[in-house]
């Protein structure tokens, strides 16, 4: 049958599952442009060296902004959105995750009636197209070109040397940017603001965080972005929400910043987040090497039912788990962090930020079970969403993991809330729905609108939670 050839070998080093070596990337010399500048003479080689110089500047400028001449590209890379009716259709599309290296799966087909977003190699499309029609799967297509919606993206990325006062939220930022902006806020903020250094990833990137605090015997917030490397608009709305905690005059803002202390790591995967400016724009994981393949999922590498249901034992997956629990240095810091200070710091809330499906979620993710709190978080919950869908109308739905996206082991809340022992954890999946041809790749003009529909969300999940007397003595 045609569609066969859809079928290969998961160790095949594609755009989608890279191998551990990067293609290198060739940048101009600027020893070799003068050189070559020099020795022109004449009307023409003028010009031409002024060429010359031209390239070397912009060159130089953009030096890091965009992703490197050997960075992966997805030219018409095709996103489809299928719907699983039969037990059949799901035996299928199981099979095809597992020996297919040019789709890549943004979810696992698990039972009938599922709907389920995949992105079809440009060369595997007509392949695809005809696995559809000869199984009778219903299908349609998401995004045509998917390089598109990243080359789109890339004019609202600033150069990683950006200077941390012209952060804003109108634009993407590097990591050596928002770094620079978190020490930059603690140096005009020193009574209220402190970064803080939780650890070093896998390169020896610094783990950086930022404390709150502006009234002693508070109880504490945490506020974890970035685990998963491609969801851009978690760093941005982190950052956005501090910046709002620390600088609105709105009172009730200004009373949500004052009456509690903040911890705020917007960038919990800085190899990977990096990564996805200079290597690949759609890596999720983390960036050590596992044999062929590289990275872990974070977000399945906490010790919490780890390498349990919705996590992979293969390190070329997108939600490998690791070697064990706690094998990545980024989750043990975090976790660390969350272990040593629950008591002294008085972490009584965890919010991690994800995207996307516009969801609010609470544990646990690997069972039906209900937690010992299920009717408050689920009251939580509720009043977030509301709140956040006041502000412009956005569509949100909440529930615990399990029940509300999918089955998911080894996760941040999970872990943070038994037994990490904060008794409020949650996870919101921002902007875009479930169907969005955007994915992570959410424009630009979203970060703003998305940060003050959530930080709605914050103030009535905070003022829930009181009134549920989680902040109580």
């Amino acid at each position: 049958m045609a569609y066969t050839s859809l079928f290969g070998l998961n160790a095949t080093c594609n755009q989608n599952k890279q191998l551990q070596t990067p293609i290198p990337t060739n940048k101009p010399d600027s020893r070799s442009l003068s050189s070559v500048a020099g020795k022109m003479s004449g009307k023409t080689d003028f010009l031409q060296a002024v060429l010359l110089t031209l390239i070397l500047t912009v060159s130089s400028l953009f030096q890091g902004a965009a992703a490197a001449d050997g960075a992966a590209r997805y030219d018409h890379y095709r996103l489809y959105r299928v719907e699983l009716a039969t037990d059949e259709q799901v035996q299928l599309f199981q099979q095809l995750e597992a020996k297919s290296d040019s789709c890549t799966f943004y979810g696992h087909a698990r039972q009938p009636g599922q709907q389920l977003t995949i992105m079809v190699s440009a060369s595997k499309v007509a392949d695809f197209e005809d696995l559809l029609a000869l199984h009778a799967v219903s299908g349609r297509v998401l995004e045509r070109n998917m390089q598109q919606l990243i080359e789109r993206e890339a004019a609202t990325v600033q150069p990683a040397s950006t200077d941390p006062s012209q952060m804003d939220w109108e634009h993407y930022f590097q990591l050596e940017t928002i770094y620079a902006w978190m020490e930059l806020l603690a140096e005009r903020f020193p009574g209220a603001v402190s970064t803080l250094d939780i650890g070093t990833s896998y390169e020896g990137r610094p783990i950086r965080g930022v404390k709150l605090s502006r009234r002693p015997g508070n109880k504490a917030i945490v506020v974890e972005g970035g685990i998963h490397a491609r969801e851009w608009i978690s760093p941005a709305t982190a950052t956005f929400l501090l910046h709002e905690l620390v600088t609105s005059e709105d009172p009730t803002v200004r009373e949500l910043g004052t009456a509690y202390d903040w911890f705020f790591f917007p960038i919990v995967n800085p190899d990977g987040y990096r990564f996805t400016f200079t290597g690949d724009r759609l890596w999720r994981k983390n960036r050590k090497p596992y044999g062929l393949c590289r990275g872990v999922d974070l977000n399945r590498n906490f010790d919490s039912n780890w390498g349990g249901v919705g996590s992979s034992d293969d390190p070329c997956s997108y939600d490998f788990s690791g070697s064990g629990p706690f094998s990545e240095p980024e989750a043990v810091a975090l976790a660390d962090f969350v272990r040593n200070n629950v008591g002294p710091a008085r972490i009584r809330t965890y919010i991690a930020l994800h995207s996307y499906s516009q969801l609010l979620m609470f544990p646990y993710g690997h069972t039906a079970d209900r937690v010992p709190n299920y009717d408050h978080l689920r009251s939580i919950t509720e009043k977030g969403i509301a709140a956040l869908t006041a502000v412009s109308g956005t569509s949100y739905r909440g529930g615990s993991k399990y029940e509300t996206i999918y089955p998911s082991s080894g996760g941040s809340i999970d872990w943070a809330y038994r037994p990490g022992g904060v008794p409020v954890s949650l996870t919101f999946e921002l902007r875009g729905p479930p169907d969005s041809t955007d994915m992570f790749i959410l424009p630009a003009d979203q970060i703003r609108p998305v940060g003050k529909e959530t930080l709605a969300a914050f103030v009535a999940i905070v003022q829930e939670a009181a009134r549920l007397g989680y902040y109580d003595s």
